[in-house]
């Protein structure tokens, strides 16, 4: 009996979900625009409520379709924002930090809009590449997380941007920094100086600038003991000064044995080169 009521429940349940995959195809292929409205609204909140992609993929199908014919409309509204999301949910980000995007523009009083203003700068910053990419999308992260937070200093998601905002900078920092350090790695030691340096004034408040700092004075130590004799005194005594730039600021830091050990050597150079000369 048990095994006959289990068969009975799975084939109502496969007759329903056949018939709402059939109801669903017919809506779709027809052109009426209101019930397409209608599936499409309904799918979207079955989607979100019951956390179903396959819900949200339907609901898409059919707003691509309709989107187009309600700008303007009552109903325009309230379908941008949910197109905009489905993407977003999908992680379809490039296309729901466009349509934010959008939404923001076509909609500035909507109670939705400090939302989308989040979610479209969230979604570019999804789409971000690591740090040695190109940082198009980084760029365009950081100015939307700006534009969010000049416009909601108090909003909802004040500090999910603040921090996301940190991070993308924080990328920035790391490809300048890794640019500049490359020239070290090619032992181009003069442009390692010149590109350390840089990076330094540039970027103050960066995690990098004990590495840069370090890296800095290890080019110019190894410039200076590479180099023609007659350089070698002026190529130390610049080399001194940036070690004591580096231990000034970071006394206990990771490279100071390893800078304090050039130091010597640098000093015994020096008196060498002043008991010859």
């Amino acid at each position: 009996m048990f095994l006959k009521m289990r068969n009975i429940t799975f084939i109502l349940l496969t007759v329903l979900t056949l018939g709402a995959c059939s109801e669903y195809q017919k809506v779709l292929k027809e052109d009426d625009v209101k019930a397409k409205y209608a599936m499409a609204d309904s799918l979207y909140n079955q989607g979100i409520r019951e956390g179903k992609n396959s819900k949200l993929k339907k609901s898409l199908r059919l707003l691509d379709q309709i989107v187009p014919q309600y700008r303007g409309k009552p109903q325009g509204e309230r379908l941008a924002y949910i197109y905009s999301n489905t993407y977003y949910e999908l992680g379809g980000f490039f296309d729901a930090g466009y349509q934010f995007e959008r939404f923001t523009k076509a909609y500035p009083r909507s109670e939705k809009v400090e939302e989308a203003y989040y979610k479209s700068a969230k979604s570019y910053y999804e789409v971000s590449p690591r740090f040695s990419l190109d940082q198009t999308e980084t760029y365009k992260a950081i100015d939307k997380f700006q534009e969010y937070i000049s416009k909601y200093p108090d909003g909802e998601f004040i500090g999910d941007a603040n921090e996301y905002m940190a991070n993308l900078r924080d990328k920035l920092d790391e490809k300048s920094y890794e640019i500049a350090k490359q020239y070290h790695h090619t032992e181009d030691y003069k442009a390692a100086i010149a590109a350390l340096n840089n990076f330094i004034e540039d970027n103050p408040g960066s995690k990098y600038l004990e590495k840069a700092y370090f890296y800095k004075f290890d080019s110019a130590y190894t410039l200076a003991i590479r180099s023609y004799q007659q350089l070698v005194p002026e190529r130390l005594k610049v080399a001194k000064e940036y070690f004591e730039d580096y231990i000034r600021y970071y006394p206990e830091g990771e490279f100071a044995q390893q800078a304090k050990e050039y130091s010597a050597d640098i000093e015994q150079r020096q008196q060498i080169n002043n008991t010859n000369s």
